[in-house]
C-alpha cells in the first residue's frame, strides 16, 4: 500500500466509534447478503428458494410422514409446494413466549427440527436456515399448516410476519404444510421462475424416492410442449427408472445396467445407485445425498469410483488379466451414465447450497455398499464382466499411451533442450506413473510457497507478474509480443488456436491458483479468457482446473478449519464450531501461507478442491460463449457497462476490511 494514502489523514479517528458498528438482526442479514445464504441472486438462486421448501416436504416424505407432493406455478412468480405430512408445529415456542413454533422456524436463522436427529433420522436440510431464507427474500410468504385436525396460517412480508398465527377451524380431511412465496423483486430483480426447470427438479425428485408421489401444476398461461398444466409422477423402480429413461435406445456394453440399493443397520445409511456404460455416446453424472443434488460431487462420488475402480482390478485378476492393475477411477467412470442416491446422518456440505458432500464417513459407507453387489454383477456374468473390462481396458491404453507421448516430450524438453521452456518455470521429474500438473500462481512470493509445497515428480510450478494482457481486447500482434503469454504457451507445448492439439499438451492438469481475494478472480479471469481464446481445445477437453485456497482459518482448542470464502466460514461457525470461541485468521493471499498450510489446503490431491473449467453442454456452441466472453472483456465498454447494469443485482458489495 502507498504512503500518499496516510499523507492528508486527520489525526482523529473520525466517525468510527461504537455507533459505527452495526449489529443485524432476525433475517435482516440474509436480505444484506442473500449471496451468503443461496449463492448469489442470479437464477440459479432464484429456483434454489424452490429447492429449500420442496427439500423440507421430502424430508417429511423420506421419514415416512407424507407420500404425497405438489409443486404448482402460478401467475405473478408465485410458488407453491404442499405435502401430507405431518405440519410444522404451532404451539408456542417454549423459548419464544407469545410466538407460535411456525413463526420461530420462519423469522429465526437456525431453527428446525434437524439437528438433534430426533424428528428426521436423514434429511436436507440441516443448518435451519432454508425455509427462513426463502421467507426473507421474498415479498410475500403465506404457509398454512393442518396438523391436529385443525388448519392454521400465517403471512410474512420479507421475513417479517404480517400478524399472528390465524386459527381457520376444522379440517378433518386434510393434513400437512403449505409454503405459498413470491420471491422480492428488491433482491432477484425481474427474473421469473422456470417453468421448465421446475417441471425438471418434480420429476428428478420424485425418482430419488419410490414412496412419494409428486404432483405438478402449472397455470395454463406458463404450459408449454415440454411443460404440461398437470402431471404426476411415481417411479417404484426409484433410480433404475430415472437411467432407463435417460439411456432410450442408446446401445450399451453391458445389456443390464448395474443398479442396486442397499441398508445399512444402526441408521448408517441407505444408499441407491444405477451405472450404464454407453458405447457410442458420451455419458452424465448425478450425485444426491438425502434428495438434495450435489453436482460437484463429494465424498460419496469417491466412494463409489473406489467400489468401481477396486472392483474391476479385482475381476481383471480372477480372469488372469494381470494389466488390469493399472485401471484407474477414471478409466470406469469417463462415458458413463452414473446416478448416485445416498441418505446418511448428519451430512456435511461445503455450503448452504450443498453442491458438494464433505462428510468423511460417506466415502467408506458407499464404497462398502457398492463394492459386493458390483463383485457379483461382474462374476454372475462372466461374458457381462469381461465385456465391461475390455471396454475399460481400452479408455486405460489410450490414456497410458497419452502419457508416455507426454513423458517423452517433457524429457526431451528437459534434457536434450530441443524445446526452449521458460526461465521461470520450474518443471517436474515426469518420472512416475502419476498424473502430471502445472499450477499457474501469480507473483514470486506465493510461486516460492508453491515450490517448496509441491510434490516434485508430478507439479511443476510457473510464477506470472501480476494481471496478464486481456487478449480477449488486444491485436494479433501485441498477444504475440507479451513475454507472460509467451511463457505460457511455452510451458503448454500444445499450440494456440487453429494449431491447438491437446495430445501435445505436457501436462494432464493445467490448475489457476490466485489469491482467495477480488484481484485474484481478477487474474484468474484473464487466464481462463487466455485459455478459452487462445487454446480452446484444451478446456473443450477438461484439462484445466481452479484451486480453491482457503481465505481463512478458524481455530478453537486443537481443532482447526479452513474456510474459502465468507459463507463457508460462516457455515462452519455454525455447524463444526457452533457454541466455541473461535479465533479467526484471514490470509491476504498464497505467500503468507507457510507451505505445509498451502499443500494441505491447495495442492495435495487427497486433500484440495479443484473446480474443473469446462465448456458446459448448452454452450458447446463456441459462437454463443464467444459473444459473452467478447461482451465482457473484449475492446467495447459500453458492453461491458450494460452487463453490470443488467446484472448488478447478482453481486454483493466487497467489504473493506479496517
Amino acid at each position: 500500500m502507498s504512503d500518499d494514502l496516510f499523507e492528508n489523514a486527520p489525526a482523529s479517528s473520525g466517525d468510527y466509534d461504537a455507533s459505527s458498528i452495526e449489529v443485524l438482526e432476525g433475517l435482516e442479514p440474509v436480505r444484506r447478503r442473500p449471496g451468503m445464504y443461496i449463492g448469489g441472486t442470479d437464477d440459479r438462486a432464484l429456483h434454489h428458494l424452490v429447492a429449500e421448501v420442496l427439500d423440507n416436504a421430502m424430508d417429511e416424505a423420506v421419514a415416512g410422514h407424507a407420500n404425497r407432493i405438489e409443486l404448482r406455478l402460478e401467475e405473478g412468480n408465485r410458488v407453491t409446494v404442499s405435502d401430507n405430512g405431518r405440519g410444522i408445529p404451532v404451539g408456542e415456542h417454549p423459548k419464544y413466549p407469545g410466538k407460535s413454533t411456525l413463526e420461530v422456524i420462519m423469522t429465526t436463522l437456525h431453527s428446525g427440527g434437524k439437528f438433534s436427529g430426533k424428528a428426521y433420522a436423514t434429511s436436507g436440510g440441516l443448518h435451519g436456515v432454508g425455509i427462513s431464507v426463502v421467507n426473507a427474500l421474498s415479498t410475500i410468504t403465506r404457509v398454512e399448516v393442518a396438523r391436529d385436525r385443525q388448519l392454521h396460517a400465517q403471512e410474512f412480508a420479507q421475513g417479517l410476519p404480517k400478524g399472528g398465527l390465524q386459527d381457520l377451524g376444522a379440517t378433518p380431511n386434510r393434513r400437512g404444510t403449505t409454503v405459498s412465496f413470491v420471491p422480492d423483486t428488491e433482491i432477484f430483480g425481474d427474473r421469473n421462475f422456470s417453468a421448465r426447470r421446475l417441471f425438471k427438479l418434480a420429476r428428478s425428485k420424485a425418482y430419488l424416492f419410490a414412496g412419494v408421489e409428486i404432483r405438478w401444476k402449472c397455470d395454463p398461461s406458463l404450459a408449454s410442449e415440454d411443460v404440461p398444466e398437470e402431471a404426476s409422477f411415481k417411479f417404484p423402480g426409484g433410480l433404475a427408472d430415472h437411467l432407463a429413461e435417460q439411456i432410450g435406445g442408446r446401445e450399451c456394453v453391458t445389456a443390464q445396467p448395474f443398479t442396486g440399493r442397499q441398508d445399512f443397520s444402526d441408521e448408517q445409511g441407505r444408499f441407491e445407485w444405477a451405472i450404464a456404460w454407453p458405447l457410442y455416446s458420451d455419458g452424465s453424472t448425478s450425485w444426491y445425498c438425502n434428495t438434495v443434488p450435489t453436482p460437484d460431487g463429494g465424498t460419496h462420488e469417491q466412494g463409489l469410483r473406489a467400489a468401481l475402480t477396486k472392483g474391476l482390478r479385482a475381476f481383471g485378476e480372477l480372469t488372469g488379466t494381470k494389466k488390469a492393475k493399472d485401471i484407474s477411477a477414471d478409466d470406469v467412470m469417463v462415458g458413463a451414465e452414473v446416478m448416485l442416491s445416498v441418505f446418511i446422518r448428519d451430512p456435511q456440505f461445503q455450503s448452504q447450497t450443498k453442491d458438494r458432500l464433505t462428510s468423511p464417513e460417506a466415502a467408506r459407507l458407499v464404497e462398502a455398499a457398492v463394492r459386493d453387489h458390483f463383485d457379483h454383477f461382474l462374476a454372475d456374468n462372466m461374458d457381462r464382466g469381461k465385456a465391461l473390462l475390455g471396454q475399460v481396458m481400452e479408455r486405460m491404453d489410450e490414456r497410458l499411451r497419452r502419457k508416455a507421448e507426454r513423458e517423452v516430450k517433457r524429457k526431451t524438453a528437459t534434457n536434450a533442450k530441443k524445446l526452449r521452456l521458460p526461465g521461470k518455470l520450474t518443471d517436474c521429474s515426469g518420472e512416475t506413473d502419476a498424473e502430471t500438473e502445472l499450477f499457474i500462481v501469480e507473483g514470486d512470493s506465493a510461486g516460492g510457497s508453491a515450490k517448496q509445497a509441491r510434490d516434485r515428480k508430478t507439479q511443476a510450478i510457473l510464477p506470472i507478474r501480476g494481471k496478464i494482457l486481456n487478449v480477449a481486447s488486444a491485436t494479433a500482434d501485441k498477444i504475440r509480443a507479451n513475454s507472460e503469454i509467451a511463457d505460457l504457451i511455452l510451458a503448454m507445448g500444445c499450440g494456440t488456436r487453429k494449431d491447438c492439439d491437446p495430445e501435445n499438451l505436457r501436462y494432464d492438469r493445467i490448475i489457476i491458483m490466485t489469491d482467495a481475494d477480488v484481484d485474484g478472480a481478477h487474474i484468474a479471469t484473464l487466464l481462463m479468457t487466455f485459455f478459452f481464446q487462445e487454446m480452446p481445445d484444451l478446456v473443450r477437453g477438461g484439462h484445466l482446473y481452479l484451486a480453491q485456497p482457503p481465505l481463512y482459518r478458524l481455530t478453537a482448542g486443537k481443532e482447526s478449519r479452513y474456510a474459502r470464502d465468507d459463507a463457508h466460514r460462516a457455515e462452519l461457525a455454525a455447524t463444526v464450531f457452533k457454541g466455541k470461541k473461535v479465533e479467526v485468521g484471514r490470509f491476504k493471499g498464497l505467500g503468507e501461507m507457510n507451505p505445509g498450510q498451502l499443500r494441505e489446503t491447495t495442492m495435495n490431491p487427497e486433500t484440495r478442491s479443484l473446480i474443473r473449467i469446462t465448456l458446459p453442454q448448452e454452450f458447446e456452441q463456441r459462437a454463443v460463449v464467444k459473444e459473452l466472453v467478447d461482451q465482457l472483456m473484449g475492446r467495447n465498454p459500453e458492453h461491458r457497462f450494460n452487463f453490470i447494469q443488467n446484472n448488478a443485482g447478482e453481486f454483493d458489495r466487497e467489504m473493506i476490511d479496517a
